[in-house]
């Protein structure tokens, strides 16, 4: 995940080598034998005001933060993808947002099947891999956009948060961001182009990237985001999202009726009170993707166990002990296991399926 408090910086967890690598996991295997889908319909996928249209229809984001690691590994592979997705689905989950392209036409037809929509975030620096700075992310683009999964493209994860990576001038992100909106959109004027800022862009930033559609928002205000919506509304009037929210199942500290240690019930409330917040007000943002569908044990030390603990710059806006614990984020265990968050997120997802 990502988390920060609620001006600042966030975490990245694993970081393989390179400027400006912020994908939420180390490498991939993407390889999956693609579902009998001769004659897929590509959506139409479209901006008006503050919304996105999937076939002139409003899109409503019920997701999660999706990236999955086995035990003991430290690679993302979606080979028991099918287990998954029938959790997702259970849970009225529409929409993933992942952190690295997935380059296998059988993985995204899975999540076309199962009616999950994809974000396919890309990476500023992946060693010449569909990345931003070799310009191999318009390879993917070109590859993949009439592939129906497609919701649309994102562009870096909370980079605002590491100028070192960018010669300490961020704007050399800002303008490689928006130089690269534009070569998206002349390569596929079917989907939009979103960024994942950590917490709300100022004016100033907003003004150098006029190419973005959409803005993503890795939001941790304790398990209060409400406030972002109009202070967003105050300053665009383009579509946004929350592209993170959301609490860990561990307390480091005992805090606020809490007992220290593993507290499902902790996550399970934060989760309630983020959601209720998000779509509340459904008159500024597209909805949420929260963090994270599983838990993953390759972030904090061994990835053969649970490890506490955890990177996080910054990160005291996580309810409720103000620490992140980046083996703890999921709505299930590693084993899929449901914990206390994914059932309360299930109620909330479905109530907004069953009233569109």
């Amino acid at each position: 995940m990502k988390l920060m408090n609620w001006f600042g910086i966030t975490l990245l967890v694993a970081v393989a080598g390179g400027l400006g690598q912020c994908s939420k996991e180390s490498s991939t295997t993407d390889t999956v034998a693609p579902d009998p889908d001769p004659d897929p319909v590509v959506s139409e996928v479209t901006v008006s005001g503050r919304q996105v249209l999937v076939d002139g229809a409003a899109y409503e984001i019920r997701g999660l933060c999706y990236n999955p690691v086995a035990k003991g590994r430290t690679e993302r592979d979606f080979n028991d993808m099918d287990r998954d997705l029938d959790l997702m689905k259970e849970a009225g989950v529409n929409t993933v947002r992942i952190y690295a392209p997935i380059d296998s036409k059988g993985v995204l037809d899975k999540f076309h099947n199962a009616g999950i929509k994809v974000i396919v975030g890309f990476g500023y620096n992946q060693g010449g891999v569909f990345d931003i700075l070799s310009g191999t992310c318009i390879d993917y683009v070109n590859k993949y956009k009439d592939h129906p999964a497609i919701l649309f493209w994102e562009l870096g994860n909370e980079y605002n948060y590491h100028p070192e990576w960018f010669g300490n001038n961020i704007n050399t992100w800002y303008r490689s961001l928006n130089t690269t909106a534009d070569r998206i959109h002349q390569a596929d004027p079917g989907h939009p182009v979103a960024t994942a800022h950590g917490e709300l862009p100022t004016n100033e930033i907003l003004e150098l990237c006029p190419n973005v559609d959409v803005w993503g928002m890795n939001v941790y205000r304790w398990d209060s985001p409400g406030d972002i919506f109009g202070q967003w509304a105050a300053i665009s009037e383009k579509p946004m999202y929350l592209s993170e929210a959301g609490g860990d199942s561990y307390m480091t500290v005992a805090a606020e009726g809490y007992a220290q240690g593993e507290n499902q019930k902790a996550q399970a409330d934060a989760n309630a009170n983020i959601l209720d917040e998000v779509f509340a007000h459904k008159d500024v943002t597209l909805g949420v993707t929260l963090f994270a569908f599983s838990d993953e044990w390759w972030k904090a030390g061994n990835p053969d166990q649970q490890d506490t603990g955890g990177w996080a710059p910054n990160s005291s806006g996580v309810p409720y002990d103000g620490a992140p614990n980046e083996e703890y984020w999921g709505l299930v265990d590693i084993d899929r296991n449901k914990k206390e968050a994914f059932f309360v997120v299930k109620e909330k997802y479905l109530e907004l399926l069953n009233n569109q």
